[in-house]
């Protein structure tokens, strides 16, 4: 349905001002979404913010909610660090003799 108010010159106007003012304002709101500083501003924040729940996680690991080691967990992780530094040196001892031999 056509509306079938008229509506004189200053409204007219007014709505003109008022469409290119929110116009105005949405172009500006995209100019700074898409600016390098502000995409890289997010990227920094996306990044602390992965690196804090991360953090988080790991220490949730080893530490109990009472604030206290987890010996057991820390053993099992100490155990597995032994256990590739052992292999490494393993690996490459064969591989130093053969290189030898």
């Amino acid at each position: 349905m056509a509306d079938t108010t008229t509506r004189s010159k200053q409204d007219i106007e007014a709505e003109i001002a008022a469409a290119r003012e929110r116009l105005a304002s949405n172009v500006a709101g995209l100019v700074n979404e898409v600016h390098p500083k502000a995409v890289m501003q997010r990227g920094i924040d996306e990044a602390r913010g992965f690196a804090a729940t991360e953090f988080a996680n790991a220490k949730a690991q080893v530490i109990d909610e009472n604030g206290r080691l987890r010996t057991e967990r820390v053993l099992l992780v100490g155990g597995a660090v032994a256990g590739v530094v052992t292999f490494v040196l393993l690996v490459r001892g064969i591989l130093k003799g053969l290189r030898q031999g």
